[in-house]
Parts: C-alpha cells; sequence; structure tokens
C-alpha cells in the first residue's frame, strides 16, 4: 500500500495516477482515486516501490507505505462503531508516516469546546481514525496531525480504504 502526502490537492504536485499506475503495471499496481493511494500486488520491498515512484514522479513526494495485511487488519476493527452516519460527516483515516515515539491520548474533539469539526476517536499503531463535519476549519485541524503526533500523516476518506480492502480481498481469493 502506497499514499502519497499531498499530490492533485489545489493544482499543486499534480500527476495523472492512471498514466503512473500504467508505468507500474510490471509491480500489478491498482491506483484508488485521486489522492495518491496505490495498492501494489506484486511482493516487493519498500525501497523498491519508493525508487519506482521517486523515478516516474516529476516533483519529490512524502510517501507512507503499509504492507495489505496491515490494512486488513486495521478493517476487522470497529474504530466508527456507534458514530453518526450523515451526509455532513466524514468517517476518515490518517496514515502516520511511522508509529509515533509518543502520541496523544483519544478520544479528543477539536475545538476543544463548542460544537466539534474534528474528532479523533482512536490511533492503532500508525492509523488514526475519527470524524470530521464539512468545514473549512476541520481541514485545518486536520493540517496540524503532524506536530500533534510528531510525524508526518496524510488522510485518507474511509470510503477510500474500504476501496483498497475490496482490493487486497479480491487479491486473496
Amino acid at each position: 500500500m502506497v499514499f502519497l502526502r499531498g499530490v492533485n490537492v489545489g493544482g499543486h504536485r499534480t500527476f495523472r495516477p492512471t498514466t503512473l499506475t500504467e508505468q507500474l503495471k510490471h509491480l500489478d499496481a491498482v491506483n484508488i482515486g485521486a489522492a495518491g493511494t496505490f495498492v501494489i500486488r506484486q511482493p516487493v520491498t519498500q525501497a523498491q516501490v519508493r525508487a519506482e515512484l521517486a523515478r516516474r514522479l516529476p516533483f519529490d513526494v512524502e510517501m507512507m507505505i503499509c504492507q495489505g495485511r496491515e490494512i486488513l487488519r486495521m478493517m476487522s476493527q470497529h474504530h466508527f462503531a456507534g458514530q453518526p452516519v450523515r451526509p455532513d460527516i466524514v468517517r476518515f483515516v490518517s496514515v502516520l508516516s511511522r508509529r509515533p515515539r509518543s502520541a496523544p491520548s483519544t478520544p479528543m474533539s477539536f475545538p476543544s469546546s463548542g460544537k466539534w469539526l474534528l474528532k479523533v476517536l482512536a490511533r492503532d499503531n500508525r492509523f488514526v481514525f475519527g470524524l470530521y463535519r464539512r468545514h473549512m476549519k476541520a481541514i485545518g485541524y486536520l493540517g496540524t496531525f503532524d506536530r500533534l503526533f510528531g510525524v508526518p500523516a496524510t488522510t485518507r476518506n474511509w470510503n477510500t480504504i474500504t476501496a483498497v480492502s475490496r482490493v487486497l480481498c479480491n487479491r486473496e481469493t
């Protein structure tokens, strides 16, 4: 699994994921969405994946790479149990570049008083689970995760993680 950070957002560091997927055909790569999420289905090392992507992307990019089994294990947990499912609330997972040495206790809400815009529900190893309201200020709170957890992070909608899981499960069968 490869999660690219900060690509195809606001016209900066743009590329065509479908073109990159075609170039990575020898790795049996599958693109999920436009935000730089890829499933690499051939067995290869993280160093090989980093080198392949670095050679093909026209800019430097932070990559969060994890094993498919980490995603499948994460999916077997129920971090969103009891949380509202509404059109104005988005479930998300932030992928940390590595396990933080120390991290704040969860759950927590932003802002700390008044109506919440972002809730961090739990952290499981390198994955942070939460909810945010569809509001521009919520994106700003997500932007503080690097400082909050002490390592770089990139965030994906839960729907994206579910699509990744489907690709991984189809490969398993």
